[in-house]
């Protein structure tokens, strides 16, 4: 018998306002459990503009403890709709430092962690190392009612080595957060950025035969043009649903046993040479 799972993606267009970005979100998260939807993944800090285009100390108001107001708004709708929620949010973990964590929520409504971003951009227009300390927790999959799955945010899905180690957690899906788009200076470079984001994507779910999905911010913010486009990749690296550039919700119906039989096909996992690879570890091999 065939296990499935119906993933939804919310993006949206992202406004000034806290309070009613998230009652937008909300919104869409109903639509999506509407849907069918039993895990709803949002957008990278979907409570705000993109407020890293900038180092502004201002900027630092939006950030709140977890738990705190967003998830106690998240948790009680997650369990009136029964669905695993996964929420990015800006931390205030204490005063001066700050994380861009994503938590988790099942579909009890209980709060079962949070996943801290690890890589932290610093490019023209995303001046993220401003904002957030490195994520200290390391790699992680949690045990939902939809099963084991896995949590990034954005920079993190360039870096093959954060698909490995969390698919070798026993993810069978990676849910990545996603605030990307093309820097105003750079429009003529769009087309290629966005083929090469969604390829490296596809290769983490091929490599490691797991689910891939990421859900991405659309709009005009400063000046970034953000892509939206989210989309779900299979274990095999076909695109199984993909969005336009338009506020949406994407919804996706996943195989979880495709899991197993491309793993079987395709035993990665089982030819890996672990007693090789501690050069890994190393900034860089070459010349000094």
């Amino acid at each position: 018998m065939t296990h499935t799972v119906t993933l939804g993606l919310v993006q949206t267009h992202a406004g000034a306002d806290p309070a009613d970005n998230l009652a937008r979100t909300i919104t869409l998260i109903e639509q999506a459990a509407a849907q069918g939807a039993e895990l709803v993944c949002l957008q990278e800090l979907f409570r705000s503009t993109y407020f890293c285009q900038t180092e502004d100390h201002e900027a630092f108001a939006l950030a709140e403890p977890i738990p705190g107001p967003t998830t106690d708004a998240l948790a009680p709708l997650a369990k009136r709709l029964g669905i695993v929620l996964i929420a990015s949010l800006f931390e205030r973990r204490a005063p001066g430092l700050f994380h861009n964590t994503a938590v988790v929520i099942d579909a009890d409504g209980s709060l079962l962690g949070r996943y801290r971003k690890m890589h932290i951009p610093d490019d023209p227009r995303f001046y993220e190392k401003f904002y957030f300390t490195p994520g200290d927790l390391g790699f992680r999959a949690f045990d939902t009612r939809v099963g084991r799955i896995g949590v990034l945010i954005c920079w993190d899905q360039w870096f093959p080595e954060a698909a490995r180690l969390t698919a070798l957690h026993g993810a069978w899906a990676l849910f990545y957060p996603t605030a990307i788009g093309t820097w105003s200076g750079e429009l003529e470079l769009a087309d290629a950025q966005h083929d090469a984001w969604q390829t490296v994507q596809r290769s983490h779910a091929v490599a490691n035969g797991v689910y891939v999905a990421a859900a991405n911010r659309i709009g005009v913010e400063g000046e970034i043009e953000f892509w939206g486009r989210s989309f779900v990749a299979a274990p095999g690296g076909a695109i199984v649903a993909e969005a336009d550039d338009t506020e949406s919700v994407l919804i996706a119906t996943c195989d979880v046993e495709a899991v197993d039989r491309e793993r079987e096909g395709w035993p990665f996992l089982r030819d890996r040479r672990i007693d090789a690879y501690g050069d890994l570890t190393q900034r860089y091999l070459g010349a000094p």
